[in-house]
């Protein structure tokens, strides 16, 4: 830029006098100055403290990431740990479903046998009734007949039997003692 300057204060017709020091224009100053400075920096060590830092970044940057490693690794295994003991509870829930399943049908068949088992009980204790009562009612006919007979027999005894006929019965009777 500054060549631009003065090329155009030279086409204006301005005659510019370039500064020198010790015979240096302001250009090979700037140079001087900046290796210097390049060799000040050089000197104190200054590349190795930038690399060291970046050094120092770069470890952190991968400790980070390791860590970040660790705990996606860590999140897998209890995603899958979790994974495992929900399928684990639904095979739990499966099979407890199961057993209530098979648990109510014996209730069910248990109830169905209990209750066939309670009807024959219940029938056959009607059938003893009606048995007792028939047995009742065929008693009281047979003592009813036997009273009947034996009134029906003591008024044809007492018709047909005389004093003579009672001797003659008796007089049986004391012989049969006798001889036995």
């Amino acid at each position: 830029m500054a060549n631009f300057v003065i090329l155009m204060a030279e086409a204006a017709g301005e005659a510019h006098a370039t500064p020198k020091a010790f015979g240096m224009d302001a250009t090979v100053w700037v140079s001087i100055a900046m290796l210097a400075f390049l060799g000040i920096l050089l000197w104190k060590g200054v590349p190795k403290m930038i690399a060291g830092m970046l050094d120092n970044k770069i470890a952190e940057i991968s400790k980070q990431l390791k860590e970040a490693e660790a705990l996606r690794l860590d999140a897998e295994s209890l995603k899958a740990e979790y994974e495992a003991k929900l399928a684990d509870a639904a095979k739990e829930a499966e099979d407890m479903r199961a057993r209530a399943e098979a648990e109510a049908e014996t209730l069910v068949t248990k109830a169905k046998a209990d209750a066939t088992a309670l009807i024959a009980r219940r029938k056959q204790m009607a059938e003893d009734r009606i048995a007792a009562a028939e047995a009742g009612a065929l008693a009281e006919v047979r003592t009813a007949a036997a009273k009947a007979a034996t009134e029906a027999a003591a008024k044809l005894i007492a018709d047909k039997h005389d004093a003579g006929a009672d001797k003659a019965l008796v007089d049986q009777a004391i012989a049969a003692v006798a001889k036995g």
